[in-house]
Protein backbone atom coordinates (compact mmCIF):
# COMPACT_ATOMS: atom_id res chain seq x y z
CA UNK A 1 0.00 0.00 0.00
CA UNK A 2 1.59 3.13 -0.86
CA UNK A 3 2.66 5.67 2.24
CA UNK A 4 1.61 9.33 2.44
CA UNK A 5 3.65 11.40 0.07
CA UNK A 6 6.00 13.53 0.68
CA UNK A 7 5.58 17.26 1.29
CA UNK A 8 7.25 18.98 -2.28
CA UNK A 9 9.89 20.38 0.39
CA UNK A 10 11.16 17.63 1.55
CA UNK A 11 11.09 15.94 -2.13
CA UNK A 12 13.57 18.37 -3.44
CA UNK A 13 15.69 17.69 0.29
CA UNK A 14 15.91 14.29 -0.99
CA UNK A 15 16.66 15.26 -4.86
CA UNK A 16 19.26 17.20 -3.39
CA UNK A 17 20.36 14.73 -0.92
CA UNK A 18 20.79 12.00 -4.09
CA UNK A 19 22.12 14.32 -6.37
CA UNK A 20 25.23 14.47 -3.70
CA UNK A 21 24.99 11.22 -3.28
CA UNK A 22 24.54 11.73 0.43
CA UNK A 23 21.22 10.10 1.28
CA UNK A 24 21.54 6.14 0.64
CA UNK A 25 17.82 5.17 -0.01
CA UNK A 26 15.92 7.22 1.46
CA UNK A 27 14.04 8.87 -1.30
CA UNK A 28 12.08 5.40 -1.84
CA UNK A 29 9.91 6.16 1.40
CA UNK A 30 7.97 8.94 -0.85
CA UNK A 31 4.60 7.17 -2.19
CA UNK A 32 6.05 3.90 -1.32
CA UNK A 33 4.46 1.15 1.24
CA UNK A 34 7.67 2.48 3.04
CA UNK A 35 7.26 5.18 5.45
CA UNK A 36 8.49 9.27 4.96
CA UNK A 37 11.79 9.99 5.89
CA UNK A 38 12.26 10.84 9.02
CA UNK A 39 14.93 11.36 11.77
CA UNK A 40 17.40 8.35 12.87
CA UNK A 41 19.27 10.26 15.48
CA UNK A 42 17.75 10.52 18.65
CA UNK A 43 19.31 13.11 21.47
CA UNK A 44 20.56 12.11 24.47
CA UNK A 45 18.12 13.10 26.27
CA UNK A 46 19.94 12.42 29.78
CA UNK A 47 20.17 16.05 32.36
CA UNK A 48 23.69 16.60 31.39
CA UNK A 49 25.25 16.18 28.16
CA UNK A 50 27.27 18.72 26.81
CA UNK A 51 29.10 21.12 29.57
CA UNK A 52 25.72 20.72 31.32
CA UNK A 53 23.16 21.83 28.79
CA UNK A 54 19.99 19.88 28.37
CA UNK A 55 19.72 17.90 25.40
CA UNK A 56 16.47 18.70 23.32
CA UNK A 57 13.44 15.35 23.98
CA UNK A 58 12.29 15.49 20.73
CA UNK A 59 13.66 13.93 17.72
CA UNK A 60 16.62 15.03 15.47
CA UNK A 61 16.43 15.05 11.67
CA UNK A 62 19.44 13.46 9.80
CA UNK A 63 21.93 16.12 8.48
CA UNK A 64 21.42 14.43 4.62
CA UNK A 65 22.82 17.39 1.52
CA UNK A 66 24.90 20.31 1.41
CA UNK A 67 21.95 22.02 0.27
CA UNK A 68 18.43 22.41 0.67
CA UNK A 69 17.46 22.34 -2.89
CA UNK A 70 18.17 23.49 -6.52
CA UNK A 71 19.56 26.86 -6.12
CA UNK A 72 17.83 27.82 -10.04
CA UNK A 73 14.34 26.61 -7.46
CA UNK A 74 15.51 28.84 -4.68
CA UNK A 75 16.06 32.20 -6.66
CA UNK A 76 13.27 31.82 -8.50
CA UNK A 77 11.51 31.45 -5.55
CA UNK A 78 13.21 34.93 -4.31
CA UNK A 79 14.02 33.14 -1.26
CA UNK A 80 17.73 34.56 0.06
CA UNK A 81 16.26 38.49 -1.09
CA UNK A 82 13.47 37.81 0.75
CA UNK A 83 15.84 37.08 3.65
CA UNK A 84 18.08 39.43 3.39
CA UNK A 85 15.04 42.10 2.30
CA UNK A 86 13.52 41.41 6.40
CA UNK A 87 16.76 41.64 7.87
CA UNK A 88 17.73 44.75 6.15
CA UNK A 89 21.35 43.77 5.25
CA UNK A 90 23.29 45.96 4.24
CA UNK A 91 27.20 46.42 2.83
CA UNK A 92 30.03 46.37 6.47
CA UNK A 93 28.04 43.78 8.02
CA UNK A 94 29.45 40.29 9.66
CA UNK A 95 26.94 37.56 8.69
CA UNK A 96 27.68 33.86 9.35
CA UNK A 97 25.95 31.61 7.73
CA UNK A 98 25.36 28.40 10.32
CA UNK A 99 24.57 25.02 8.27
CA UNK A 100 26.29 26.69 4.97
CA UNK A 101 26.78 23.37 3.28
CA UNK A 102 28.27 24.33 0.03
CA UNK A 103 27.10 28.16 0.16
CA UNK A 104 23.97 29.19 -1.18
CA UNK A 105 23.50 31.67 0.93
CA UNK A 106 27.50 32.47 1.07
CA UNK A 107 27.25 33.04 -2.40
CA UNK A 108 24.66 35.96 -2.36
CA UNK A 109 25.44 37.52 0.83
CA UNK A 110 29.62 37.77 -0.98
CA UNK A 111 27.97 41.11 -3.47
CA UNK A 112 25.55 42.10 -1.05
CA UNK A 113 27.84 43.16 1.96
CA UNK A 114 30.30 44.18 -0.33
CA UNK A 115 34.35 44.52 0.60
CA UNK A 116 33.75 45.99 3.92
CA UNK A 117 31.47 42.84 5.18
CA UNK A 118 32.45 39.47 6.53
CA UNK A 119 30.66 36.44 5.81
CA UNK A 120 31.30 33.29 7.81
CA UNK A 121 30.58 30.43 6.42
CA UNK A 122 30.18 27.16 9.21
CA UNK A 123 29.07 23.91 8.78
CA UNK A 124 29.95 20.86 10.84
CA UNK A 125 30.74 18.62 8.10
CA UNK A 126 33.88 19.38 6.59
CA UNK A 127 33.29 17.37 3.25
CA UNK A 128 30.58 20.25 2.85
CA UNK A 129 32.98 22.70 3.69
CA UNK A 130 35.23 21.44 1.33
CA UNK A 131 32.72 22.72 -1.61
CA UNK A 132 32.60 25.62 -0.13
CA UNK A 133 36.17 26.37 0.19
CA UNK A 134 36.51 25.22 -3.31
CA UNK A 135 33.30 27.63 -4.35
CA UNK A 136 35.31 30.39 -2.97
CA UNK A 137 38.60 29.87 -4.31
CA UNK A 138 37.08 29.50 -7.88
CA UNK A 139 35.28 32.71 -7.16
CA UNK A 140 38.05 34.67 -5.84
CA UNK A 141 35.92 35.94 -2.25
CA UNK A 142 37.70 37.37 -0.19
CA UNK A 143 35.71 38.12 3.10
CA UNK A 144 34.52 34.33 3.10
CA UNK A 145 35.87 32.64 6.73
CA UNK A 146 34.99 29.38 6.52
CA UNK A 147 34.54 27.96 10.06
CA UNK A 148 34.18 23.88 11.08
CA UNK A 149 31.73 23.59 13.89
CA UNK A 150 30.24 20.88 16.08
CA UNK A 151 26.96 20.05 17.33
CA UNK A 152 27.19 22.26 19.89
CA UNK A 153 29.57 25.00 19.28
CA UNK A 154 29.18 27.05 15.95
CA UNK A 155 33.34 27.82 16.92
CA UNK A 156 32.64 31.87 16.11
CA UNK A 157 34.72 34.42 16.83
CA UNK A 158 33.42 36.08 19.96
CA UNK A 159 31.54 39.75 19.60
CA UNK A 160 31.69 39.41 15.73
CA UNK A 161 28.47 38.97 13.99
CA UNK A 162 25.73 41.04 13.16
CA UNK A 163 23.00 38.28 11.94
CA UNK A 164 23.14 34.69 12.39
CA UNK A 165 21.44 32.35 10.00
CA UNK A 166 20.15 28.77 10.41
CA UNK A 167 18.42 28.18 6.84
CA UNK A 168 16.61 24.74 6.24
CA UNK A 169 18.75 23.60 9.36
CA UNK A 170 17.45 23.94 12.63
CA UNK A 171 16.10 20.83 12.82
CA UNK A 172 19.41 18.73 12.35
CA UNK A 173 21.33 20.01 15.53
CA UNK A 174 21.43 17.49 17.67
CA UNK A 175 22.55 19.66 20.76
CA UNK A 176 20.62 23.34 20.02
CA UNK A 177 20.65 24.23 24.12
CA UNK A 178 24.56 24.31 24.00
CA UNK A 179 24.83 25.93 20.43
CA UNK A 180 22.32 28.50 21.38
CA UNK A 181 24.20 29.73 24.05
CA UNK A 182 27.56 29.90 22.68
CA UNK A 183 26.22 31.52 19.81
CA UNK A 184 25.47 34.32 22.03
CA UNK A 185 28.82 35.23 22.92
CA UNK A 186 29.49 35.89 19.19
CA UNK A 187 27.19 38.21 18.50
CA UNK A 188 28.07 42.16 18.79
CA UNK A 189 25.16 44.07 20.96
CA UNK A 190 21.71 43.84 19.11
CA UNK A 191 22.53 40.80 17.21
CA UNK A 192 20.27 39.09 15.73
CA UNK A 193 19.10 34.95 14.87
CA UNK A 194 17.10 34.09 11.78
CA UNK A 195 15.86 30.97 11.69
CA UNK A 196 14.46 29.67 8.49
CA UNK A 197 12.25 26.16 8.62
CA UNK A 198 9.10 24.38 7.68
CA UNK A 199 6.23 24.00 10.37
CA UNK A 200 6.61 20.44 10.56
CA UNK A 201 7.57 17.94 12.95
CA UNK A 202 11.26 17.95 13.55
CA UNK A 203 11.86 14.46 12.71
CA UNK A 204 10.24 15.26 9.33
CA UNK A 205 13.19 18.36 8.16
CA UNK A 206 11.17 20.68 10.04
CA UNK A 207 10.22 22.80 13.36
CA UNK A 208 6.77 23.58 14.58
CA UNK A 209 7.24 27.23 15.73
CA UNK A 210 5.55 26.83 18.71
CA UNK A 211 8.41 24.84 19.90
CA UNK A 212 10.52 27.08 17.98
CA UNK A 213 9.78 30.08 20.04
CA UNK A 214 9.73 27.65 23.46
CA UNK A 215 13.17 26.14 22.70
CA UNK A 216 14.99 29.62 21.68
CA UNK A 217 12.99 31.81 24.58
CA UNK A 218 14.55 28.93 27.11
CA UNK A 219 18.22 29.96 25.75
CA UNK A 220 17.27 33.48 26.40
CA UNK A 221 16.55 34.80 22.63
CA UNK A 222 13.90 37.12 22.07
CA UNK A 223 11.37 37.20 19.04
CA UNK A 224 11.71 39.79 16.93
CA UNK A 225 9.24 39.08 13.73
CA UNK A 226 8.05 36.45 12.00
CA UNK A 227 6.90 36.16 8.45
CA UNK A 228 5.80 33.48 6.31
CA UNK A 229 8.18 31.75 3.26
CA UNK A 230 6.85 29.23 1.14
CA UNK A 231 3.93 27.34 2.02
CA UNK A 232 4.44 26.14 4.68
CA UNK A 233 7.67 27.86 5.98
CA UNK A 234 8.57 30.81 8.17
CA UNK A 235 11.43 32.94 8.43
CA UNK A 236 11.89 34.05 12.64
CA UNK A 237 14.32 36.09 13.98
CA UNK A 238 15.08 36.71 17.40
CA UNK A 239 17.37 38.73 19.52
CA UNK A 240 20.22 37.47 20.78
CA UNK A 241 20.44 37.51 24.65
CA UNK A 242 23.70 39.53 25.48
CA UNK A 243 24.76 36.89 28.14
CA UNK A 244 23.62 33.49 27.78
CA UNK A 245 21.45 31.36 30.57
CA UNK A 246 23.28 28.83 32.90
CA UNK A 247 22.95 25.49 31.34
CA UNK A 248 20.40 24.46 34.84
CA UNK A 249 18.65 27.83 33.83
CA UNK A 250 18.15 26.27 30.45
CA UNK A 251 16.72 23.37 32.01
CA UNK A 252 14.92 25.02 34.16
CA UNK A 253 13.03 27.23 31.74
CA UNK A 254 12.50 24.20 29.52
CA UNK A 255 10.88 22.37 32.03
CA UNK A 256 8.42 25.59 32.87
CA UNK A 257 8.04 25.93 29.54
CA UNK A 258 7.29 22.40 28.83
CA UNK A 259 8.97 22.48 24.97
CA UNK A 260 8.66 19.60 22.90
Amino acid sequence: MPGPPCPPAVRRRLAAALAFAALAGGAAACGTAASPPRATRTADTTADTTAGYPAPRRPVSDIVAPRWTDERVRDRQGEAARVFAHLALAPGMAVADIGAGDGYYVARLVPLLGDSGVIYGQDVRDDYLDLLRDRARRAGWRTVRIVLGTEDDARLPASAVDVALMIHMYHEIAQPFALLARLATSMRPGGRLAILDRDAPTDAHGTPIALLNCELRAVGYEPVSRIDMEPGEYLAVFRAPPTAPAPQDIAERLRAGRCG
